[in-house]
């Protein structure tokens, strides 16, 4: 019928923003990491094999799990989008503020590394795990854009779930299972430097999705 080709017009509509917004917001990050490091004449602070891992492993089947994403409750009962507004409206500041947040967490954390233990593998290794727990949590804030993570819930999306705990033990592998260790030049972390990198990665449930709808409320007001 009508209704029902609307209905899923609207959800592969809403899952390509969703698909979309996770990874713009996590894909300028490292471009700005490295580029100014390189520029200031620091040590490049990810690799190129650890780059290819967040792309590969960490990025793609969340992405893809999150293409798949269940339809919101309110589908439709939403009024019909403007014809002339694109498919990134409403983004930039959720895309901003991610970005922004995670590169202040990867700083903060290769500076202990490099800066304060002295260990340029340290540091590398603790901005990687960084890179990929922010992306693994913001990827949940992706899924509304009027409700965070907690509200919406984890388990409505196994597939997502799956994609997530399997994204995490690979790449704790990374860290401690031989040869990969070597092939990714990281080391392992004591206890102090696992909490920092858990704290500093759980930043990306603060990237709240409300925040942007409220925006848009506003905007609405003003008109």
């Amino acid at each position: 019928s009508i209704v029902n080709a609307v209905k899923g017009g609207r959800i592969i509509y809403d899952n390509i923003r969703k698909f979309i917004r996770f990874l713009l917001a996590l894909n300028f990050t490292e471009l700005i990491f490295i580029g100014s490091f390189a520029l200031i004449g620091l040590p490049v602070p990810l690799l190129p094999t650890m780059i290819l891992w967040l792309n590969l492993v960490t990025d793609g089947p969340p992405a893809v799990a999150l293409s798949n994403d269940p339809p919101a409750e309110d589908v439709m009962q939403r009024p019909p989008r403007s014809p002339q507004e694109g498919i990134m409206h409403g983004m930039v500041l959720f895309i901003l503020t991610s970005t922004l947040t995670q590169l202040g967490a990867e700083i903060a954390v290769f500076w202990w590394g490099f800066g304060v233990q002295g260990s340029l593998e340290k540091a590398r290794t603790m901005a990687f795990l960084v890179a990929c727990f922010f992306e693994l949590i913001v990827v949940w804030n992706c899924r509304s854009e009027k409700r965070n993570a907690f509200k919406v819930g984890f388990l409505t999306n196994k597939s997502l779930l799956i994609a997530v705990v399997i994204s995490i033990f690979s790449t704790l592998a990374v860290i401690y299972i031989p040869p990969l260790p070597a092939m990714f030049h990281t080391v392992p972390l004591n206890p102090l430097e696992w909490a920092l990198v858990i704290s500093l990665s759980s930043s990306g449930f603060l990237v709240l999705p409300e925040i942007f709808m409220q925006r848009k409320r506003r905007e609405k007001s003003h008109q």
